[in-house]
């Protein structure tokens, strides 16, 4: 047994020598390829599709582009394709037309609202860029970031993104949760609105701050410490004002999960949440919603099998500058059944279809989901979440835009459909409220989270 085993090992020693120039050839084949003219260093294709609806990435503007006059951070977002038209709008009348570039969510609402719901589809941009330390990032995890912990861990660069050509399921679900590239940190006051089948809205407000300290603008650094932390106080509903969630994600899902407490303003108690996340329903969403699909999906994936299903054209919420505008008021987006479309922007673009299917021994409300990933961000922009028979349930979208101050794109308001309840979620919504989002202040730090800080603000 003995003469077997240092065989075995002798054996394993020469193929991991074998294998190394084999590794190091791909690692410098691919590091090759985001330095070419095919890909951008985040690993997206440069060039358009066929016939023209994508363009070819330009990546022209790094921050606000000469023509818009941002007044810095706090501010809402200024749109710079303002005076652009839709080129045309699809329904449900010439829906089968467009089949293929839709989702089975967005068929789903054509189909219960087909007299209001409709796409309004403009012309395609892909004109912002990532500061270059982004892609210094994202270029030293090439041959460098792997997986651990049964995909539950990653080593890697920090600041840019791990997997820039992803091999497999995992690979993308982290470029597209842990590691997507965005704000530093976080502040913002923002209302919910769930709109019931009746056309009745139960309000929800929520004063939020995050901090992810790895994403300091130019800092590269590695997965060590803390990731991410988030502070959410409840203001409204009244019943539930002074409620403080807060918490911190790491690096590993095994071996360090999420922590977090919750201050209860009846009892003046803080208690620690353990295994805050997965289907628990987010609070103040009325069980609309559950915590792993805030932003689509975030927090440990390893209740699912992920594979990659292809990469397609769609038509997706892109460049959603005006949905978040001032000048509209909620009695102008909120309508019965789903937001009213005029606001909406969709835009042609590549995406990553990932799919989670839940495993055997394991329970979520959502036996399938599928995110649909934007090629030149990482960012989740769509989602379809099937339940445990495989039926089609709900389905959300994220209207982000590029946030000038910070270089990143920023996650805006979502919109969650119930298809079965005929309901939905908008939620992070700024328009009535007198400031936008306060990114990349540099005076966040980790003493304003936690269990003390819930205290704090609860009192």
């Amino acid at each position: 047994m003995k003469k077997h085993t240092q065989l075995a090992i002798a054996c394993g020693a020469l193929f991991a020598l074998g294998a190394m120039p084999a590794l190091a050839n791909a690692s410098a084949e691919e590091r090759a390829k985001l330095d070419s003219s095919t890909y951008t260093c985040m690993g997206a294709e440069r060039a358009g599709n066929a016939d023209g609806s994508i363009p070819e990435y330009s990546g022209k503007w790094l921050g606000a582009p000469p023509h818009v006059n941002f007044q810095g951070t706090g501010n809402h977002p200024l749109d710079p394709y303002a005076d652009e038209k839709p080129l045309f709008t699809i329904t449900a009348a010439n829906m089968a037309e467009h089949g293929q570039h839709l989702t089975d969510g967005m068929k789903a609402l054509f189909k219960l609202y087909p007299d209001t719901f409709r796409m309004p589809v403009y012309p395609s941009h892909r004109d912002f860029r990532f500061n270059d330390s982004v892609c210094e990032a994202t270029k030293a995890n090439v041959g460098y970031a792997h997986l651990t912990d049964d995909g539950e861990g990653v080593v890697a660069k920090t600041g840019g993104t791990p997997f820039p050509m992803p091999k497999n399921g995992l690979e993308l679900l982290k470029n597209a949760s842990l590691f997507t590239v965005r704000p530093w940190t976080e502040e913002y006051i923002s209302d919910n609105a769930y709109v019931l089948r009746d056309g009745k809205v139960n309000w929800g407000r929520v004063h939020s701050k995050n901090l992810a300290p790895h994403l300091e603008p130019g800092r590269i650094g590695d997965t060590s410490g803390q990731s991410s932390f988030y502070l959410n106080q409840t203001l409204l509903p009244l019943r539930d004002k002074g409620e403080v969630n807060t918490g911190m994600e790491f690096w590993n899902d095994k071996t360090e999960p999420r922590q977090s407490w919750r201050y209860d303003p009846g009892t003046r108690r803080v208690r620690q949440a353990p295994g805050y996340g997965f289907d628990m329903a987010f609070p103040g969403s009325g069980g609309s919603i559950t915590v792993d699909e805030v932003r689509l999906f975030n927090g440990s994936g390893q209740r699912y099998d992920w594979k990659i299903v292809e990469k397609k054209e769609l038509y997706i919420p892109y460049n959603a500058y005006r949905i978040h505008s001032p000048e509209l008021k909620y009695a102008d987006l909120i309508k019965p059944g789903h937001i009213d479309p005029t606001h909406m922007r969709y835009e042609k673009h590549r995406v990553w279809v990932l799919e989670g299917t839940l495993k055997a021994d394991y329970r979520h409300l959502y036996g399938k989901r599928r995110l649909y990933i934007d090629e030149d961000t990482w960012f989740p922009i769509v989602a379809d979440n099937y339940d445990s028979r495989g039926e089609l349930w709900r389905t959300s979208m994220l209207n982000f835009f590029y946030a000038y101050e910070t270089q990143t794109p920023q996650a805006g308001v979502g919109l969650y459909h119930d298809l079965l309840e005929n309901t939905y979620l908008a939620f992070n919504l700024i328009n009535e409220q007198p400031k936008g989002y306060k990114l990349n202040a540099p005076n966040f730090r980790a003493a304003m989270f936690g269990p003390e800080a819930a205290r704090r603000g609860g009192l």
